[in-house]
């Protein structure tokens, strides 16, 4: 069975190393998204939470924003924050400290943020260390699984609806791979929590206590 909240280790960690969840700040949902910026799913998204006047997170993929700056511009156009999510979509298990480094410095050759999140969620304490005093760790409370290949639509949505409330951080992707999932269940998702007071909004590079 596939674990829609994160370890019992990060969320320990969590709020003064690592963010799961942003409590406090009342009816708020955290949408992010991962892996983007692609044509085959970005810009559906954006059009989606356009649609519902709601703000996102977009974790990029450095080497697609390379690919990709018209896209990289609409989003940023658009109202929303964006994540560092290495150059290559680097698994930081498989990765060693400086390479891993490079990689995310790479990314930043290309864009400027404050925030970061590992792919797959996926990194050693040597690279905590090495990051942390440029980045704010951000993962998630809530994993919709809108990637996985045995995933349905519906199966999709009920990961989203049933995991989250206020201060929740929920991941989907703006990948090609998810986006039958996404387009399924990311409006209906929008709906059922505007129907309930509440708002879309993103993550800032600092928590609203610090001082820039």
């Amino acid at each position: 069975m596939n674990a829609v909240q994160p370890p019992f280790f990060f969320r320990w960690l969590s709020p003064r190393y690592l963010v799961c969840d942003q409590p406090g700040n009342g009816k708020v949902i955290y949408l992010t998204f991962d892996d983007g910026p692609v044509p085959e799913a970005t810009p559906e998204v954006l059009d989606i939470l356009a649609k519902y006047k709601a703000k996102a997170t977009f974790f990029m993929v450095g080497d697609n924003v390379r690919r990709y700056p018209g896209i990289f511009n609409r989003v940023v156009q658009d109202g929303h924050a964006i994540g560092n999510h290495t150059f290559h979509h680097v698994n930081g298990w498989h990765t060693p400290p400086g390479a891993y480094m490079d990689d995310v410095c790479r990314c930043r050759e290309y864009f400027e943020t404050r925030l970061f999140r590992p792919p797959y969620g996926r990194f050693t304490p040597s690279q905590y260390f090495l990051l942390r005093k440029d980045f704010r760790f951000i993962l998630w409370s809530v994993l919709t699984y809108d990637f996985h290949r045995h995933t349905t639509p519906e199966q999709c949505l009920d990961n989203a609806i049933g995991n989250s409330g206020s201060g929740s951080v929920v991941v989907f992707h703006d990948s090609p791979k998810s986006m039958n999932n996404v387009r399924y269940a990311l409006p209906r998702f929008l709906q059922h929590f505007m129907d309930l007071g509440f708002r879309f909004e993103p993550i800032h590079s600092a928590p609203s206590s610090a001082k820039l």
